[in-house]
């Protein structure tokens, strides 16, 4: 029996963006994930199975073995800059920007600046770069309600168009990092299915070369 690769992906905007690499690579899901109620999912290779996680546990899937492999945003990798992972590809696909953002209406800081977000790794060392001490607000969601509100002065936050920011009366201010999604790798099954893993990150690399091309 041929041994299973298991690839980690979230629902969404990176899934969609995905398929057609994936197909590219020879491989496409049974099951559509956005109706399919399973969390595991097979694909046309009987030797290849998709699992689906939040988009935030994909690294901690593929870093502790419960995948070999999977697709997760710059965003999100830069939340775990420890992370014993290989990032052999930048698919780039589900691009935005690192951003901080605050009302467009400038308002007095009075002491430290507040923060809210949930890219607390990024945040601390965007602002300790700029020798800045910030209170860091840790929220899951609707990050644009904080300034709003009076909870923070600032958000750090993923930016596409810009027009939810706008919407709410922020603006996007400081640029902290360009994201795209990429391709990760768990170390030990880079050794142990080698031949495999190297075969599928080639033909990934080939359709995102030829996409862009």
């Amino acid at each position: 029996m041929s041994e299973m690769l298991t690839l980690a992906l979230s629902k969404g905007r990176i899934f969609k963006e995905t398929l057609p690499l994936l197909k590219a690579a020879g491989i496409e899901p049974i099951d559509d994930p956005e109706t399919s109620r399973k969390l595991i999912l097979e694909t046309n290779q009987p030797d290849v199975r998709l699992i689906i996680v939040r988009a935030s546990d994909v690294p901690t899937y593929v870093e502790y073995g419960g995948a070999d492999m999977g697709i997760a945003g710059k965003d999100v990798l830069l939340e775990h800059p420890n992370a014993e992972l290989y990032e052999p590809v930048d698919l780039e696909i589900a691009c935005c920007k690192l951003m901080t953002a605050g009302k467009a209406e400038p308002t007095e800081i009075r002491g430290r600046l507040k923060v809210a977000t949930k890219f607390v790794e990024s945040t601390r060392r965007f602002y300790a770069a700029q020798g800045q001490q910030v209170d860091i607000i840790k929220l899951y969601g609707s990050m644009e309600l904080a300034p709003l509100v009076g909870l923070a002065d600032r958000i750090v936050d993923v930016v596409d168009t810009g027009n939810t920011l706008r919407a709410n009366g922020l603006i996007p201010m400081e640029h902290i990092a360009d994201i795209s999604s990429r391709l990760i790798v768990n170390k030990a099954s880079m050794k142990m299915k080698h031949a495999k893993i190297q075969a599928f990150i080639d033909n990934v690399r080939a359709a995102v070369v030829e996409r862009s091309s």
